[in-house]
């Protein structure tokens, strides 16, 4: 399930291009199982030979969505890395742009839970392996930095924090519809507001603050 790399000499980019758009239109419309290539290859204006002379199989062509996608999430982590302010303000920043990332892309991200959940785990070694691992590892890097500076308790798991952040902004992707006819939710529909108070929690935790004699 490895996608074919494309060169000026065998493969048009601008084609490329038009199946990715077309691919990740139909599979977020009717999910992967039930879009065939025929359909792909209709929606982009290209021969089903022309998409396999780009991509090697559907599911090769899926991964390749995947990833095209989330090359806006290897920017975010990108800037991340690079950001100015407090270790804090960085964080929060990342997961707001994160869960604005979901939010935009609702369907494919839809597609991507339902994918997962129905196909178990060759799916998920798949999906870890090849689109959001490189993501992943490089935001553990980033808290295992601010560690490294005394930024975090020395003692965390960074993982557990970067799964945390991770988990709680597919829960409001997820609940939001619900969350909003809550009387004490005044979070729903303001995602900033939400990755704000997420890392404010994150950070400082529930117990009140140990006050010095």
């Amino acid at each position: 399930m490895t996608v074919r790399s494309l060169s000026p000499e065998t493969a048009d980019p601008c084609t490329a291009r038009r199946i990715l758009a077309a691919a990740e239109a139909l599979f977020a419309e009717q999910g992967f199982d039930a879009v065939s290539m025929s359909a792909i290859a209709e929606r982009a204006g290209v021969s089903k030979a022309n998409i396999f002379h780009h991509f090697n199989s559907k599911n090769a062509l899926y991964l390749a969505v995947l990833n095209h996608v989330c090359e806006e999430s290897r920017a975010r982590v990108d800037l991340l890395e690079q950001a100015q302010g407090s270790f804090r303000e960085r964080l929060t920043q990342y997961a707001a742009a994160h869960l604005r990332g979901l939010l935009e892309h609702d369907q494919l991200t839809r597609l991507i839970l339902r994918d997962v959940l129905e196909h178990g785990p060759e799916r998920g070694k798949v999906l870890a392996e090849q689109v959001f691992g490189r993501n992943f590892a490089k935001l553990v890097d980033i808290i295992r930095s601010g560690q490294s500076r005394g930024e975090l308790r020395p003692d965390i798991d960074p993982a557990m924090v970067a799964v945390m952040m991770i988990a709680a902004n597919l829960y409001f992707f997820q609940a939001k519809d619900i969350l909003r006819h809550f009387a004490d939710v005044d979070f729903a529909d303001d995602p900033q507001r939400y990755s704000t108070k997420l890392l404010d929690l994150m950070l400082h935790g529930i117990l009140p603050s140990e006050k010095t004699p």
